[in-house]
């Protein structure tokens, strides 16, 4: 229950939606809240008795038995002059109470919408033509006696249930003990729950050892920003000191695998990063973290699917994971292993280092078609030309996005007709007409070009960018409707050094920083370049598995094991 204090606050009032009145009532009135007298009511101060069942379990079984309930009353809704239902929720469900006013003493008329009660009362069946779908569907609870324990406010900011006439983040952020409320927040929590005990259990069969990790640490390389905790303790020269929140438990896990004191670990972790809120992207976040020791490295000999970086052993503990969370707890069955891409791969076909493979719309390498003098330029300056054809035959429900979708230079977007069919692809002649037929062009098709650096780098390119509006405009107009089914998808080979971008270059100062982690291993193949010192070869891939549904899902590397590799 929330203090009385708590909630007073300026009205934003609202109705629930029709389609919750039918499921939870059998009676035809519209519900209402109420107008209450300005006289506060108090809270309960005596003794109670405990509840005896929560508000989602009573079923037919329960009817004729006695009932003690607990929770929140919602708007009554009248069946004439002599009763009233009102449903009672909790966080396990709803409960319909029934209210004869000939009979009972003490209403509940005037109790605001959103206090906490407790009632006393008879389960009872619902005509066979009220019943509806739902654990408690079948029954009422017919009340003797209810128990003011917490009057809410009159004027509540907003109602949780109203799920049509909800206020914006910041209202209900401002006012989140009430936003928690609302059925499909409590729910995620639950699940969230049972995810949480799945991986538990799963991982302990697999003789992994749960290890909680310091949270305040020294400042290490990472992907992002760190969070600074001030400390009162100084240097000799009375300098601050500060601890490092941790991006990922990367150093103590690291340190607990070497000693040989545990041989897998894994724990349920929080993690601390100071970026740029995004859909993808929280300041602070839970990720399951695990480590194992002595893994494979290298190509293994069996895999046909283009997994080339080795740690096996972690990828079917990852699949085995997501597998058994998807399928216990969503009940959906994924298929038999993921898919593998390289980031290379990845991001040339689909501009992205987490594509979304549900839609097509793939991005297509055109250098070799353009004029010679133009290609040479090109090549000159490591780049490439790419387009996105956007086709009236097969990606008819994107044509209206195509059309829709802004970007400005270098992204150049052309309609193709019969009249820059020779020269749309450079906007001079001399372009091998053969890409025409190769991309199966019509007129009236849309292409999107850019000239993009011919090794790719970071999370994303233009065209990649342009993809995913074209592909978000479309869902919100309702031309576009995705597969529900999850596509996971392995992203490895990762750039092992990258030159540092925004949130990190007030650390590498223009240095090559490692685009993962300082201990993430090269490829096996690549030994001989690293100890040669042939950067520009050594930096181009690592070893970093991810795999990917819209966001990430789950990460991975080998790991290096030997000092001389560090220097």
């Amino acid at each position: 229950m929330i203090p009385q204090t708590v909630i007073n606050t300026t009205v934003i009032s609202s109705t629930p939606s029709a389609s919750h009145m039918r499921v939870l009532v059998h009676c035809k009135s519209v519900p209402r809240f109420r107008s209450y007298s300005s006289t506060p009511l108090k809270p309960h101060s005596a003794p109670f008795p405990a509840r005896t069942h929560n508000c989602g379990v009573l079923t037919a079984a329960d009817v004729g038995s006695r009932v003690v309930l607990t929770g929140w009353l919602l708007p009554e809704r009248k069946g004439g002059k002599l009763l009233s239902f009102y449903p009672l929720q909790d966080s396990f469900g709803t409960t319909q109470l029934v209210v004869n006013h000939s009979s009972d003493r003490s209403s509940l008329s005037d109790i605001p919408t959103e206090s906490a009660v407790l009632i006393e009362g008879t389960v009872v069946a619902r005509p066979q033509a009220a019943r509806r779908p739902g654990p408690t569907g079948d029954i009422d609870v017919h009340v003797d006696r209810h128990i003011l324990l917490n009057p809410a406010d009159a004027n509540l900011p907003f109602f949780p249930l109203s799920g049509r006439t909800l206020p914006n983040d910041e209202l209900r952020a401002r006012f989140r003990y009430l936003d928690l409320r609302r059925p499909s927040l409590s729910s995620n929590l639950r699940t969230r729950s049972r995810v949480s005990h799945l991986v538990r259990n799963s991982l302990h069969e697999l003789d992994f050892t749960e290890v909680e990790t310091p949270v305040l640490l020294r400042s290490s390389p990472e992907g992002a920003r760190e969070f600074l905790v001030p400390t009162r303790l100084a240097t000799a020269v009375d300098e601050p000191r500060f601890f490092a929140l941790p991006q990922s438990p990367q150093q103590p896990k690291q340190l607990l695998i070497c000693s040989g004191g545990v041989d897998k670990y894994f724990q349920i972790a929080k993690c601390f990063r100071d970026e740029d809120g995004r859909k993808d992207r929280q300041p602070e976040f839970t990720q399951i973290d695990l480590e194992m020791a002595f893994v494979s490295w290298g190509k293994a000999s069996e895999s046909t699917d283009g997994w080339r970086i080795g740690g096996g052993e972690v990828r079917t503990v990852v699949e085995m994971l997501v597998k058994k969370i998807w399928k216990e707890v969503l009940d959906i069955q994924l298929e038999t292993t993921f898919r593998v891409m390289t980031y290379s791969e990845a991001m040339k076909r689909y501009g992205s280092d987490k594509p979304d493979t549900r839609f097509g719309l793939e991005i297509v390498d055109v250098t070799r078609f353009l004029p010679s003098d133009v290609r040479s330029a090109l090549e000159a300056e490591d780049q490439v030309l790419e387009c996105i054809p956007v086709r009236q035959s097969m990606e008819s429900e994107l044509m209206h996005a195509a059309r829709k979708c802004e970007f400005s230079s270098p992204v150049r977007r052309v309609v193709f007709t019969e009249k820059n069919a020779s020269q749309w692809l450079a906007g001079t002649a001399g372009q091998d007409d053969s890409v025409n037929q190769e991309l199966g062009l019509q007129a009236g098709d849309v292409l999107w070009t850019c000239i993009s650096p011919k090794t790719p780098s970071g999370g994303s390119t233009l065209l990649g960018q342009v993809r995913l509006q074209m592909s978000e405009l479309a869902q919100a107009s309702g031309r576009l409707v995705l597969d529900a089914q999850p596509h996971f998808l392995w992203i490895t080979e990762f750039p092992l050094f990258t030159r540092a971008d925004g949130d990190k270059e007030f650390l590498a100062q223009g240095r090559w920083s490692s685009s993962h982690h300082p201990f993430t291993a090269p490829m096996w193949e690549d030994i001989a370049a690293m100890y040669a010192g042939d950067i520009a070869q050594a930096s181009l891939v690592a070893v970093c598995g991810h795999a990917t549904l819209i966001a990430r899902s789950g990460a991975g590397a080998a790991l290096r094991s030997g000092l001389e590799w560090d220097r």
